[in-house]
């Protein structure tokens, strides 16, 4: 018992332990952080439509982004972006790419939707990903507009504008418009981060968040302009200068008018 009591009260035991506790907590929590939460799950198609999407892919964007979607000199990888990020690329038509540019434009979609599906299938079958939103997460019907407001201008009017137009940024990128954007397209785009855009995961923003920001760009694609031109809702510097060039031009009209009749 002597013996056995002096090997526990030996210094390199609490050393031990202390690593193995470690190690135990470390194991723990890398497993609870590796499993796929409801925003990096495998959009699962039937074998059927991944092979379709798979030949799509091959056909329309394996010359930039590889034959493997490992990327390229000509465009990143696709392993490990999801379903929603193919979805929202292809279904606005940005994918495949016009020309190159310092930005992807809003086109007219080269693909149907279930042709997008298909691909937006065949990508997520390569490495779990963001998967496109479902009706439930996209639905806004019960969101605080309000609230969604003060979210949008924390989080998004520095670059989209608080009225949502879109704005400038630099080296020739812009924020677009959201005036043409659905529900799901919004919703997409904060879950992966397109182009200029930071990603806004559901631990960053929960789906309660999400769904009052797009409440609130609803809510102003829909607004009325009671007071006339809305001069793309911009604010008093717009509103402003419409005025002066507006007065001047009458004021130099008027001049002129009463030049013609003097003579």
């Amino acid at each position: 018992m002597k013996a056995l009591a002096a090997h526990r009260r030996h210094p390199l035991m609490a050393l031990a332990l202390l690593l193995i506790a470690l190690g135990v907590v470390g194991g723990a929590y890398g497993v609870v952080t590796t499993q796929p939460t409801a925003a990096d799950t495998v959009m699962v198609g039937d074998q059927t439509q991944i092979e379709e999407g798979r030949r799509l892919y091959l056909e329309g964007c394996s010359s930039c982004h590889g034959l493997n979607a490992e990327g390229t000199s000509a465009g990143p990888t696709l392993i490990g972006v999801g379903a929603a990020a193919v979805h929202f690329q292809v279904a606005t038509g940005r994918m495949p790419l016009a020309a190159p540019g310092a930005q992807a434009p809003v086109k007219k979609p080269d693909y149907t939707a279930e042709e997008t599906l298909a691909m937006a299938a065949y990508i997520a079958s390569l490495a779990p990903g963001p998967a496109i939103p479902t009706a439930e997460q996209v639905d806004y019907t019960n969101a605080d507009v309000a609230e969604g407001g003060i979210l949008f201008r924390i989080n998004c009017a520095q670059c989209h504008q608080a009225a949502g137009q879109g704005g400038a940024l630099t080296q020739g990128k812009y924020a677009p418009s959201l005036m043409n954007s659905t529900p799901t397209q919004i919703y997409e785009a904060m879950l992966t981060g397109p182009q200029n855009m930071p990603i806004f995961s559901d631990q960053t923003l929960p789906t309660e968040d999400k769904q009052a920001i797009i409440a609130y760009v609803m809510e102003l694609q829909q607004a009325p302009s009671p007071g006339g031109m809305s001069l793309g809702r911009l604010g008093p510097v717009v509103e402003g200068l419409f005025l002066w060039t507006a007065v001047l031009a009458a004021f130099l009209a008027a001049a002129v008018w009463i030049g013609i009749r003097a003579r």
